[in-house]
């Protein structure tokens, strides 16, 4: 199963979780935008789409705006095969970041829930959302909640350069991913049975 890597504003410089899991990991591919210094919602969308749309089942993981994004695909795209989602501190768009140009455009936030599993992973001092406000959002998605406790932003910045413990939760999300594999083929299989 192909893990489809979904970095932020910027993208992830080389010594972030997410650069260095494209690297240490098998089966992982980054997500690639035309401009990763001014988002534009449509155009980011588009080109994960195209990404997903080749990986079947991928599962995402997103962080930051790019948390945000994989948000936005779901609620527009629910065609889409996604296998399972790990949102690392999303970013609010509709916070004073948004006076960077392209980040109002991701505003505001789905409230549409998923219809793969998923994580919200949070800190108590995230700058760029607050945690009771991403508890909400991830409730609204029917999404796994984890308090990250004292964070940061969950990035380079604040400490988190391989983050074995997002790997742990990667883990956790691709077991949910083969459970639920596992229940739609029995499921399928009594069906036909019972023709």
């Amino acid at each position: 199963m192909t893990v489809l890597i979904v970095p932020g504003l910027y993208n992830s410089e080389p010594a972030h979780w997410q650069s260095r899991w494209e690297t240490e990991l098998d089966h992982v591919e980054r997500v690639q935008q035309r401009d990763w210094d001014a988002p534009d919602l449509d155009e980011w969308i588009a080109a994960l789409r195209s990404h997903v749309a080749r990986r079947p089942g991928a599962i995402l993981v997103g962080h930051s705006l790019g948390a945000t994004l994989i948000a936005h695909l779901a609620a527009r795209h629910p065609e889409l095969a996604i296998g399972g989602a790990l949102l690392v501190a999303p970013a609010d768009p509709e916070l004073r970041i948004s006076r960077i140009r392209g980040i109002a455009s991701f505003g505001p936030l789905p409230d549409e829930p998923f219809s793969f599993p998923a994580i919200v992973v949070a800190s108590r001092t995230d700058p760029y959302m607050a945690q009771d406000r991403a508890h909400v959002i991830a409730n609204m998605w029917e999404a796994a909640f984890v308090d990250a406790g004292d964070a940061g932003h969950i990035n380079v910045a604040s400490g988190h350069g391989g983050w074995p413990e997002g790997l742990r939760l990667l883990d956790q999300l691709l077991v949910r991913r083969r459970a639920l594999q596992a229940t739609s083929d029995l499921n399928a299989t009594l069906a036909s049975r019972s023709h």
